[in-house]
């Protein structure tokens, strides 16, 4: 088994633990351990809250759960002999739940405290658990359903250098400040700006605590450098193509997930675990320029389900409220594809809580099918029929 460079206490807070992590972007935060191209090495992570979230049926923690904590990652990692335009090549040679805490959570925030894709229609707290069982998981608060899972990190990148961060906080708060598209509910917010509030990062004190707090970039959305991308083909056997934007690389993971639906529509929506990661490093020297890297590339690996058996659910850029057209608007087509097929499970007994949780952890294939056909988007949801207990098809 590969060294396990970075430990994690599931009783304790990241903040109290023997290695500090993070939970902000910055090029200052220090490293917490380095490695060389060529290592194989552990690195062990909490669920993306710190632990917020209990194994039990009451969902008032997902209510309550405060959101200037996530995400708490594991590193950074200094990679000795990485400079600014290298490419790290991170393979992920096995993924994993902790041993001794092989369950997960899905959840629904409520509209009021962080919301998520579908949040006008569903605004109140919910969340499932779910135990798992080597590649399979099944859960007592959705019945009837059982799939094997797609083990990925939702979220893993290198550290951003000074100028990057700084075009990321200016052109996010120039989003906030302009305002959203027509359709954009008013929850969630446009962007997760700078907030020092709960911020952890690793061994910084004082003076310099405060300034990076201040400055750093929340970890909520994917940037240039990876980040939160929630891609759940990137499991085990993937190789992912970093690029490098400081000395030493500073990669950072976390947000480990033992499954996810393509979108995580439910914010909280992919199964989410403590867990662990065992990682390969190399350099490609100069990479950036010599392949005009612009955000990273992964070469999936050859770990998923198989599933073969699929019912497809479609959805058009219309708006369910009000009836009006939207311009190829993809997000509002995935969107109508996603309530199409809630409102298809309701039919077999799923309440909708039910249905939106399992679309948003359940290995379910979304695709943009058409963007280019006047004035609809198309975009659909493959559901795989196979995980169900009983037949789900039309008769």
């Amino acid at each position: 088994m590969p060294k396990t460079l970075f430990k994690v206490d599931l009783t304790k807070p990241m903040y109290e633990q023997e290695l500090v992590g993070h939970n902000r972007w910055h090029p200052d935060i220090p490293a917490v351990v380095s490695v060389n191209p060529g290592d194989v090495f552990r690195i062990e992570c909490k669920d993306w809250t710190d632990g917020q979230i209990k194994n039990n049926d009451d969902p008032n923690d997902i209510r309550d759960v405060k959101l200037s904590v996530v995400h708490v990652l594991s590193g950074p990692i200094h990679v000795n002999g990485a400079q600014p335009g290298d490419i790290l090549v991170v393979d992920l040679l096995d993924i994993g739940p902790l041993p001794g805490d092989e369950w997960g959570f899905t959840g629904i925030f409520a509209r009021d405290n962080g919301g998520g894709f579908l949040t006008d229609h569903f605004p109140n707290p919910a969340k499932a658990i779910w135990d798992i069982q080597g590649i399979y998981t099944s859960s007592r608060h959705i019945p009837g359903v059982r799939f094997a899972g797609i083990s990925h990190p939702g979220l893993i990148g290198c550290a951003p250098s000074h100028e990057l961060l700084a075009k990321w906080n200016s052109r996010e708060r120039a989003l906030v400040e302009k305002g959203g598209p027509p359709w954009k509910p008013q929850i969630p917010p446009l962007a997760a700006l700078p907030n020092p509030e709960n911020a952890i990062l690793g061994s910084l004190k004082e003076a310099e605590f405060d300034r990076v707090a201040a400055e750093g970039a929340r970890t909520v959305p994917p940037r240039e450098h990876g980040g939160n991308c929630d891609i759940k083909n990137l499991s085990k056997g993937s190789r992912i193509y970093f690029p490098v934007y400081v000395e030493g690389a500073k990669l950072s993971m976390g947000d480990i997930h033992f499954s996810q639906g393509d979108g995580e529509i439910s914010f909280c929506g992919a199964i989410e675990m403590a867990g662990y990661l065992d990682l390969h490093v190399d350099l490609i020297k100069g990479g950036v320029e010599k392949y005009g890297m612009v955000n990273p590339i992964f070469k999936p690996g050859p770990v998923e389900p198989r599933y073969s058996e699929y019912l497809v659910f479609e959805g058009i850029s219309v708006d369910e409220f009000t009836g009006e057209q939207y311009y190829l608007d993809a997000h509002v087509a995935y969107r109508r594809a996603c309530l199409n097929t809630i409102e298809y499970l309701k039919k077999f007994g799923y309440t909708g809580e039910q249905a939106y949780l399992l679309l948003s952890c359940a290995p379910v294939e979304g695709r943009v099918s058409g963007i280019v056909d006047i004035p609809n988007a198309c975009c659909t949801l493959a559901l795989p029929t196979e995980i169900f207990d009983k037949n789900i098809l039309p008769t």
